[in-house]
């Protein structure tokens, strides 16, 4: 590793070691002052459902802190990532560990002193829902701290994985021939992810306020929505549907200059899957590996990861190459 990577895992891991050791300090602070069992879970109006020891919350903050941190330093490390993209990302990584930070720190402390029952577990004590305001207040906060930090210590070197898409292949058409292409980019585990969420949100409409149990349905209904993703290409353009007509991303020809087909990382170039919108391009991650990569006119690129991506861009590029003939 060298000097430049281990500045960027440095600066990256910060923010979760320092929130890691805040929450420890005030364990040890308060640990004498605290219930055997711990309220440590709450329903939507703040009152508490369930308790867990003392030593199961050390556990909890050292697992979350340790690693969500290690994907933020991994993201910084092998990400692809220069200049504001890059201060995002370590940007996002401040706010995680700051918000996760003041809500753990929270937890210990409206358990402090707290009345205990025959079994040590924690009584009347409640979670005011205001805290998750100012965890979001603190979040911001920090995502700002961390934006400064990457301006101080930026990272230079260009991003390996974007290079421009060669737009070299093409399949030949013969004067009138129509052709398209269409496959599926989903994979057989990715509609299991909306259910989940979805049952969730089921079960927190009958064991929770139902306002707890707003957020994992939409998430759920949008996440289904786009859980088998199709990919196609044809004189409309490269379009990504999901089960509905709508929503839908299409890239009509008139804005592509070339396309290609390369292997892509979602998580060292895109920060992630799903859809992703990074500096100067953009892209529909679902897996690694190969995918269609597409020039736009102005400089930015549009990406896909799918099956078969040499045959959708040598297509792309031959369409491109028409509609620029038939003007």
């Amino acid at each position: 590793m060298n000097r430049r990577n281990v500045g960027g895992a440095a600066l990256a891991a910060l923010p979760f070691v320092l929130a890691l050791a805040a929450d420890l300090i005030l364990f040890a602070t308060w640990r004498d002052r605290l219930p055997a069992q711990m309220a440590s879970h709450f329903v939507g109006n703040g009152q508490v459902d369930d308790h867990a020891s003392r030593g199961s919350y050390i556990v909890l903050v050292v697992v979350l802190f340790a690693g969500i941190g290690a994907l933020w330093v991994l993201m910084a490390v092998a990400g692809k990532y220069s200049g504001r993209s890059y201060g995002r990302v370590v940007a996002s990584g401040y706010a995680t560990a700051g918000g996760l930070g003041y809500l753990m720190a929270v937890v210990l402390y409206i358990n402090v002193d707290a009345a205990q029952d025959a079994r040590g577990r924690a009584r009347d004590v409640s979670f005011p829902m205001w805290h998750l305001a100012v965890g979001v207040g603190v979040a911001v906060l920090a995502f700002g701290l961390g934006l400064l930090l990457a301006a101080r210590f930026p990272r230079e070197a260009a991003p390996a994985g974007r290079r421009p898409a060669r737009g070299v292949e093409r399949i030949k058409l013969a004067d009138g021939e129509v052709a398209g292409w269409a496959r599926n980019a989903g994979t057989w585990w990715l509609p299991l992810i909306p259910l989940v969420v979805l049952a969730g949100g089921i079960v927190l409409v009958f064991t929770a306020h139902w306002i707890a149990a707003v957020p994992a349905l939409v998430i759920g209904l949008l996440l289904a929505v786009f859980a088998r993703p199709y990919v196609t290409v044809d004189r409309r353009g490269l379009t990504v549907s999901g089960v509905l007509p709508w929503p839908r991303i299409r890239i009509p020809l008139d804005r592509i200059e070339a396309a290609d087909s390369r292997r892509i990382n979602p998580l060292a170039e895109y920060g992630g899957w799903g859809y992703r919108i990074l500096p100067g391009r953009t892209g529909v991650m679902i897996r690694s590996g190969e995918g269609i990569v597409a020039e736009l006119a102005g400089g930015r690129q549009f990406a896909v990861t799918v099956e078969d991506s040499s045959t959708a861009a040598a297509l792309l590029n031959t369409l491109v190459d028409q509609r620029r003939t038939d003007k």
